[in-house]
């Protein structure tokens, strides 16, 4: 989905609580049919229900969404339940715009600095968008289309009937297993997770307000604007504002090799309130050059260092386990 507003941050009274999952290593083969009948997918807990995408701004969705989270050797595997009462698609061509229309949507990125991640997008027709981000769109990044995951399997399970305005549905699942081969084009050193990693994810639901026509669906417009009513955006994690292009602002999955039903702790690593405090300062910064034309280094506090030229800026902050940086198109990284 894209930002209507790339150079925005969260509202103001956002609170940084992403959502976390602990992803177990499956014992067995998992079979890509939208059917969740392995006993592994059994044993694994749902995630929280999504929430709109602003938060508390909106109301909650009209309608639930879920996601498992499971892996093994070969691929990171997601299954989502989208109750619906009204299933419809009709995007048949891969790399089409899905969020055009109700889709699933998944967010990726692997090493947490907000560049290079990956965003897919599917339909209840099983129709894929798969795409690759070199860095955010607030911060000049452009999208590689062109780019397919190798190796991706996908499946959808309705259960009810596409299409058809006639009945009422109940709701159409997503299996998906992406291969590690192609996500770890964006790892650096080009490594599947071990156990313990974390990497930042988030799930998004776009659906459309639909009248009947004929037998099947269109878009409900609005007769004083004559065009579609918004859409709404169910998220896992609440984003703070009409935008899935945060990656600092998505929910964290870790990695473990414990099977399913084994009780593990997710680990809340001190860095990631250090690469918050430094993105905040660098919505600052980008607040102070929209209205000066220039950064500066008197908005940070005591505690960060920061250097600013004409084109941009560096922030760090030196921590027990080496510095962390910032700078002015976002990307997040410690040195030593």
């Amino acid at each position: 989905m894209f930002a209507s507003e790339v150079t925005a941050q969260p509202h103001e009274n956002f609170v940084f609580n992403p959502r976390k999952y602990v992803c177990h290593k499956a014992t067995g083969n998992i079979t890509i049919d939208g059917l969740m009948n392995e006993e592994d997918w059994k044993k694994q807990p749902w995630t929280e229900d999504f929430v709109d995408i602003e938060g508390n701004l909106k109301p909650p969705p009209l309608q639930n969404t879920k996601v498992k989270m499971l892996w093994d050797e070969n691929y990171f595997y997601i299954f989502a339940r989208l109750e619906e009462k009204d299933i419809w698609a009709s995007l048949t061509q891969r790399d089409t715009v899905i969020f055009k229309e109700n889709d699933f949507e998944v967010f990726i990125d692997p090493d947490g600095d907000t560049h290079l991640y990956y965003e897919f997008e599917m339909n209840a027709l099983n129709t894929v968008w798969d795409l690759l981000l070199i860095k955010p769109y607030r911060d000049g990044g452009p999208q590689i289309t062109g780019w397919d995951i190798a190796g991706l399997q996908s499946s959808t399970h309705i259960e009810g009937t596409l299409n058809n305005s006639s009945d009422s549905d109940r709701y159409w699942n997503a299996e998906l297993a992406f291969s590690w081969q192609s996500l770890i084009e964006a790892v650096p050193g080009r490594t599947k997770p071990a156990d313990g990693d974390q990497w930042r994810i988030n799930f998004s639901r776009v659906n459309w307000q639909l009248q009947r026509a004929g037998n099947g669906y269109t878009k409900k417009f609005n007769p004083t604007t004559g065009r579609p009513y918004p859409e709404y955006n169910w998220v896992w994690t609440e984003q703070g504002r009409i935008n899935m292009h945060q990656p600092e602002t998505w929910g964290y999955v870790q990695f473990t090799n414990e099977q399913p039903g084994t009780a593990v702790s997710f680990i809340n690593k001190k860095e990631e309130i250090i690469k918050w405090r430094l993105r905040k300062v660098y919505y600052d910064e980008k607040k102070f050059f929209a209205v000066n034309c220039k950064y500066t280094n008197e908005i940070a506090d005591k505690d960060f260092q920061v250097y600013v030229n004409p084109l941009g800026f560096l922030v760090t902050y030196e921590g027990n386990d080496g510095t962390w940086n910032i700078r002015e198109d976002g990307k997040v990284w410690k040195s030593k």
